[in-house]
């Protein structure tokens, strides 16, 4: 299986040398600030009381690429509405979710499925964050601090899977809940303040609602749950599985 954008690799792979140390030091950085990431969200002390109980909380997404239509995009719109995301798709415009179709040049099995920020344990993204605005929360979101970002982009180029953008420009009639300040990086935040308030992300709602029911969200650490039953009863994988970061979406039926 082979595709320009988008390789796939081994869960098993090891890591890859990351300092443990320096990822507590911005875990703690990133921690300290998120009470004020966005009007109106608590992120520092809100994962502080999910991850507080027996079962130890961390979010994320099982697309099933069985069930994903190429002709389907209504996860990508529903991201473009939810968060004021021009559906433009000039260069200047950011996409925080797109759907790749891969094809196996040998069969001509082909398979389309939607792209996001992969929410990493070992997040590249905040390893290379000089000041500390890339984060990820204690239940494995990760984030974008606004207001410690100071445009480097050093995360943009860091990121394998192309899920980080820029925004270059002042951005009008924005969502209170979805700051882009112009010269800071953006992109993905699984919908945090919907998952806060006990919903699921925008994408996977419309999945369910209006597309082909192909993803799924919840708590990769609660056996109970759908998402970690499903994992445990199908055959998955990870996007670059051989890098050792340990992304937080997966994927059946590639």
């Amino acid at each position: 299986m082979s595709d320009e954008r988008t390789e796939l690799g081994s869960d098993e792979a090891p890591d890859q040398g990351h300092d443990p140390s320096r990822r507590r030091l911005l875990a703690l950085a990133g921690g300290a600030v998120a009470a004020t990431l966005m009007p109106g969200v608590t992120l520092f002390a809100r994962t502080l009381s999910i991850g507080s109980g027996k079962t130890p909380v961390r979010f994320g997404l099982l697309v099933d690429t069985t069930k994903c239509t190429q002709g389907c995009n209504a996860c990508v719109s529903a991201c473009q509405d939810y968060n004021g995301l021009s559906k433009d798709p000039g260069p200047d415009n950011a996409q925080w979710i797109r759907k790749v179709t891969i094809t196996d040049p040998h069969t001509g099995f082909t398979r389309s499925f939607p792209v996001m920020c992969q929410h990493c344990a070992e997040a590249t993204c905040v390893d290379v964050c000089p000041t500390g605005a890339s984060f990820r929360r204690p239940d494995g979101i990760v984030l974008v601090d606004k207001h410690r970002c100071i445009g480097c982009r050093y995360c943009i180029m860091a990121c394998p899977y192309k899920a980080r953008s820029f925004v270059g420009r002042v951005i009008k009639d924005q969502k209170p809940w979805a700051p882009r300040g112009k010269g800071t990086a953006e992109g993905c935040t699984m919908c945090v303040e919907r998952v806060a308030n006990g919903k699921v992300p925008a994408c996977v709602a419309a999945c369910n609602d209006k597309g082909e029911k192909a993803m799924t969200f919840g708590n990769l650490h609660d056996p109970k749950s759908e998402i970690a039953k499903s994992l445990a009863r199908f055959s998955t994988t990870t996007i670059r599985a051989d890098l050792g970061l340990r992304p937080g979406v997966h994927y059946r039926g590639i």
